[in-house]
């Protein structure tokens, strides 16, 4: 069986000829069809996460066969018992547990949902580990509500656009930031009401004059950002965080969190409820998730470039299909 693994900090996946066993007695092998690749994996690679496994196979979203059917996998294990929090024994697909980067996989038959209908098997593969960590920032942790207005923070990755269909499919308003003008153009053709440079220092004064304030603000980043979400945040505001990669949050005044009751929410994956909320959501609205590019299995090593690159918009997607 072809697998690409992790071999070694700062290094491309590997190509390898595999025979993996299954980890229970009653987990099943489905083919894998189609993969993508998140942050998740870039960071693997260059020894960022924790819990690697040298040897193990890469890659958390997959759209599988089994049987005549197709799935999606829902790459959150051992979420636990608590709708609030992941338990300590949570982990994602892809690292430490073998994953998708591979031409079959052995998995739980719970982890497996049903295709949304209307989704080919590659777009379907740009859903699993994006669109359930958007859906829990917005719709469980950000409590949306039809009408309010929504900024989602760095337009162009994989949680950013499943997060702006998400909310435009729920009838709120959606603005957004980048630090790529094409990419804030992109977003305003798709249905944003306008779009932000974050390289400019004015861009929240601004933001805050044309919508009037945000009541969700979705991010990845974290860092000093943080300080404009407060600023645009309306009374009653959430501001939800899947992310960190622009470290510590410093300098918050606190009299505006508590006058204005502002919340400052952490979100992380979803639960096995999530996931099937999540699908449901996306049948029911016939979303389509952005896709920027689809590439043979065997170029996953220049999928893994791309993401480094930032140029993408939407998930780089691998067709498993292709000998």
């Amino acid at each position: 069986m072809r697998a690409f693994v992790v071999e070694k900090d700062h290094s491309s996946p590997v190509l390898k000829d595999l025979n993996i066993r299954p980890t229970n007695e009653d987990d099943i092998q489905v083919k894998v069809l189609a993969s993508s690749i998140n942050h998740r994996d870039v960071w693997i690679t260059q020894g960022l996460y924790p819990g690697i496994r040298y040897g193990a196979v890469m890659g958390s979203d997959a759209c599988v066969k089994y049987g005549d059917d197709e799935y999606i996998i829902n790459p959150g294990i051992n979420w636990g018992l608590s709708p609030s929090f992941q338990s300590s024994d949570f982990e994602v697909l892809g690292v430490p547990t073998d994953g998708t980067f591979s031409d079959h996989i052995w998995v739980r038959k719970d982890w497996l949902f049903a295709k949304p209908a209307h989704l080919t098997p590659t777009q379907a593969a740009a859903m699993p580990l994006a669109g359930v960590t958007a859906f829990r920032a917005l719709m469980v942790r950000g409590a949306l509500k039809p009408g309010e207005k929504v900024l989602i923070s760095g337009i162009g990755g994989g949680v950013a656009l499943m997060a702006f269909q998400l909310a435009k499919a729920y009838g709120a308003s959606v603005f957004v930031t980048s630090g790529s003008r094409d990419k804030i153009e992109r977003a305003v053709d798709m249905g944003a009401q306008a779009g932000y440079l974050y390289t400019e220092s004015d861009w929240a004064s601004k933001a805050l004059k044309e919508s009037g304030g945000i009541d969700v603000v979705i991010d990845g980043a974290g860092g000093d950002g943080l300080l404009n979400f407060v600023r645009l945040a309306r009374p009653g505001g959430r501001i939800v965080f899947y992310g960190g990669t622009r470290g510590t949050m410093n300098g918050i005044n606190p009299q505006l969190l508590f006058w204005r009751q502002l919340s400052i929410l952490g979100s992380t994956m979803g639960s096995q409820e999530d996931f099937e909320a999540f699908v449901r959501f996306v049948s029911m609205h016939q979303i389509i998730p952005v896709i920027d590019s689809v590439l043979d299995f065997k170029d996953i090593p220049s999928g893994f470039t791309r993401m480094k690159e930032g140029s993408q918009f939407g998930k780089i997607v691998f067709d498993h299909t292709i000998l």
